[in-house]
């Protein structure tokens, strides 16, 4: 979230900002309640401090009776600060990042096109779908996951099983190369850990599962985890950023997602991920961002995928992020290119909410910015390599470079 005091001191900025994200938020009534509340914190502590005073020495009866007074304002004052800091709160975290200077301005499908593979992706013959050729290589079924586990679920098969693990072994080698602590972890995650990171657990729009009768929910991303592996922590980040390469399963209700692209894997409700996510010094995020994005580049480089990088317009971007980089390959399915990973920078939109701090050399400490990107995940890149490796038979051949991973040159 941002600071009360840059909003109060930059509030027709942070206006305009919200209207470029397309984010709707009352300022009006958030600066009555922060006004309100900064009324009540100083109404409790002069009531504590009156307290603490006639506490002082062998209070007279007429004293006890004034303190026994004091302390029921003080009951009362807490209860209304109480209720006002939970509607100042949510308020507050409502309002999204700021958002970088070179950031297009616009909606969805006013991204800008910043890198191009330099052949374009031709057949000569009539290209299938990954859903078609999954299932005529019986690689998938989804019929009996929706049996299972409902619509969107689905089950693996032969060698898309070693392919996946494949992918998951080489993404791990590329990132881990350039510096990244490897982790696998927590499914679950606890709601206040979601709502830090910028993920909501409640309410008709969520977009994640929440476990009944706890106050856990299903990650759906190792963002989620490895963003509050940290959190109310001080870090010593003198030897350099805090990188971390995640694998988990992620779960994700997908709710209003199924006007877009909804074929196949591309939007199912469970997959595996594999995520990186650095904490670094404010002044080293931007160049911490460039190297999550050249990491994403190179993985797709390895692959031999055709594929482009967008720069994401401002209104969709979302709550956390200052600017974002999509990679987008060459699906048949779209005729067109489809997402299989991102990359973002949130400054310390995070760090803000999960008090997750860097110390300085005199001894200050200071928010630290956080930036998380895909490594590869499980949904995504086999539809890329499923329909730009199929060929006029309706085999599949698997990318050279994964092809010591698995011991396999077709799926």
């Amino acid at each position: 979230m941002l600071d009360i005091k840059y909003i109060r001191e930059n509030l027709e900025l942070v206006k305009q900002n919200c209207k470029n994200r397309r984010a709707k938020v009352d300022f009006d009534k958030l600066l009555a309640l922060d006004e309100q509340r900064r009324g009540l914190l100083k109404q409790t502590d002069d009531l504590r401090a009156s307290r603490n005073q006639g506490s002082k020495g062998k209070p007279t009866p007429e004293e006890i009776a004034k303190m026994r007074e004091v302390g029921e304002e003080i009951k009362e004052a807490e209860s209304n600060l109480a209720n006002v800091e939970a509607e100042y709160k949510d308020l507050l975290m409502r309002v999204p990042n700021l958002t970088h200077t070179n950031t297009p301005i616009g909606g969805e499908e006013d991204f800008k096109v910043v890198f191009q593979s330099p052949e374009e992706m031709k057949f000569n013959f009539n290209p299938k779908d990954h859903e078609e050729l999954m299932l005529q290589n019986d690689l998938i079924d989804f019929e009996r996951g929706a049996k299972v586990a409902g619509a969107k679920f689905y089950f693996t098969k032969n060698n898309l099983v070693r392919l996946n693990q494949a992918l998951i072994n080489y993404g791990m080698d590329v990132v881990t190369k350039h510096g990244f602590i490897l982790l696998e972890t927590p499914d679950l995650a606890k709601n206040e850990i979601l709502t830090g990171i910028g993920f909501n657990p409640r309410g008709a729009e969520t977009q994640v599962y929440s476990v009944e009768g706890t106050d856990l929910s299903l990650i759906g991303t190792a963002e989620i985890t490895v963003g509050g592996y940290h959190s109310n922590e001080a870090l010593d980040l003198s030897a350099g950023p805090k990188k971390y390469v995640a694998l988990s399963h992620c779960f994700r209700t997908e709710a209003g997602a199924y006007g877009r692209t909804n074929k196949g894997l591309y939007r199912v409700h469970q997959f595996t991920k594999l995520e990186m996510f650095v904490y670094c010094k404010p002044e080293d995020s931007e160049k911490q961002h460039q190297e999550i994005l050249e990491i994403e580049k190179e993985i797709c480089e390895g692959l031999k995928l055709n594929y482009r990088v967008i720069d994401i317009a401002s209104g969709d971007l979302g709550g956390p992020a200052y600017r974002k980089y999509d990679l987008e390959a060459y699906m048949t399915m779209n005729d067109g290119f489809g997402e299989i990973t991102s990359c973002s920078n949130c400054t310390d939109y995070q760090s803000r909410r999960l008090n997750i701090k860097y110390k300085k050399e005199d001894g200050s400490t200071e928010l630290v910015h956080t930036l998380n990107g895909t490594a590869m995940v499980l949904s995504r890149f086999p539809i890329a390599i499923v329909e730009q490796y199929q060929q006029a038979d309706g085999s599949i051949l698997v990318p050279e470079v994964l092809q010591p991973y698995c011991g396999l040159k077709k799926l």
